[in-house]
């Protein structure tokens, strides 16, 4: 089994499509205003917005994107304006992360794990 994708609500079909542009994702189907969906820039994943006119509930759901060159992808949205929740840190799993926020109130992690990400020294089993 292989993760497809993950798909978020948005209120705002055009704000969000430039949001997700600007950290990188492809636009691969513009099926606006109800649905985009885009690539992520390595990896097989993708990720998709829907538009909605409410929220059902609160979002809770948190997206990371792992980024190879985090401190400078970071750098690079804070001189586009992106504003963190959370500057860089270095977490106690042994992940690099900084938290923002989209432009919906979405919760994005982009991190920095290596082969933490699925092998860290406490995996079941080993690696």
């Amino acid at each position: 089994m292989n993760l497809n994708q993950v798909t978020l609500p948005t209120k705002n079909m055009e704000q969000a499509i430039a949001f997700y542009q600007l950290l990188g994702l492809k636009l691969i189907v513009d099926s606006r205003p109800r649905y985009a969906r885009f690539e992520c820039p390595e990896g097989d994943s993708t990720f998709s917005l829907h538009q909605v006119d409410q929220w059902q509930t609160d979002p809770g759901t948190s997206i990371y994107f792992e980024c190879g060159n985090l401190d400078e992808k970071v750098e690079e949205l804070q001189k586009e304006g992106v504003i963190f929740d959370a500057p860089i840190t270095d977490q106690s799993w042994l992940w690099r992360e900084a938290r923002l926020r989209d432009p919906d109130g979405n919760h994005l992690i982009l991190y920095l794990a290596g082969t933490n990400r699925k092998n860290p020294p406490w995996r079941i089993g080993g690696s």
